[in-house]
């Protein structure tokens, strides 16, 4: 019998999810809040229910709000009674939760101490989605994504066209993952009877900033961006709030539980494979 993946926000990465579920024969229905997207649902604006009643399986890849999530704003009962007939639930959430350890390690066990307002938003979702694992036994996994890149979504262009730069603030790490390493974690998980269980999804090497843009110059073989102290630095505040969190982010335990090998273990290989493929595409 063929699987049926519901995924609730078709963006970036529930596109690539849904590519790699194609490919195992599965039938994939994508919702957007966008009108006239061929090819998925418009929701909120038409009625679920049909397609959740036909899911095996539901991702959720939608933004939080001040409420926490907005599927379950509108749809509580609906999974509390699809809990008997789900097969697995993930939700997509974010290694803000955690906030700023001041480069320090963290872990799935660590508090949950965001210091954005996204973070206390996505901690107000995976609350919701927890508690319905424990109340209804709904077979919920949270997935917490650090920052995604991939085709399309790298540092080349903005090294190409002038307008990279490398923002120096002492300290300050990040980790990445590539957006096909997500997938092969969300079918690792599909796979596994691990109901309830919470990930990090990240890659091996925490880094600065200002080396991925350093490393990106280098393979386009073009001059390394300036360096401009974040402190005087012109950035809007979504870009300047990135940089009030500082932590390296542990990736243990997709390893042990899941078996996953990444594909792209630290950014210097996920570049260099991301312009040998963009550099493919052009030819």
């Amino acid at each position: 019998m063929t699987k049926t993946m519901l995924i609730f926000g078709y963006g970036y990465t529930a596109q690539v999810f849904a590519t790699a579920l194609r490919a195992e024969g599965w039938r994939v229905i994508g919702t957007t809040r966008e009108s006239g997207k061929s090819g998925v649902m418009q929701w909120p604006g038409c009625d679920i229910s049909a397609a959740l009643a036909a899911a095996s399986h539901v991702l959720i890849s939608a933004a939080p709000d001040e409420n926490g999530d907005p599927v379950l704003a509108r749809l509580l009962k609906d999974f509390q009674q699809a809990a008997s007939h789900l097969q697995w639930v993930g939700y997509l959430s974010t290694t803000g939760v955690y906030g700023d350890h001041g480069g320090g390690w963290v872990d799935e066990t660590t508090a949950l101490t965001p210091a954005t307002t996204r973070g206390h938003h996505r901690v107000r979702a995976e609350k919701q989605w927890l508690e319905l694992f424990e109340s209804h036994a709904l077979p919920v996994r949270i997935f917490r994504l650090a920052g995604i890149y991939g085709v399309g979504r790298g540092p080349f262009a903005k090294v190409r066209n002038g307008t990279a730069r490398r923002i120096i603030k002492p300290d300050q790490v990040f980790s990445r993952i590539h957006v096909e390493d997500i997938a092969q974690v969300l079918m690792g998980s599909v796979k596994a009877p691990d109901a309830g269980e919470i990930y990090n999804v990240c890659d091996d090497d925490p880094a600065p900033p200002q080396d991925v843009i350093a490393k990106a110059a280098h393979l386009l073989g073009m001059p390394i961006p300036k360096a401009v102290d974040f402190e005087t630095a012109d950035l809007p505040p979504m870009a300047r709030s990135f940089y009030a969190e500082s932590k390296k982010v542990s990736n243990a335990k997709i390893k042990q539980k899941l078996g996953i090998s990444l594909i792209y273990p630290d950014y210097k290989t996920g570049l260099e494979m991301l312009l040998a493929a963009e550099t493919g595409a052009e030819k």
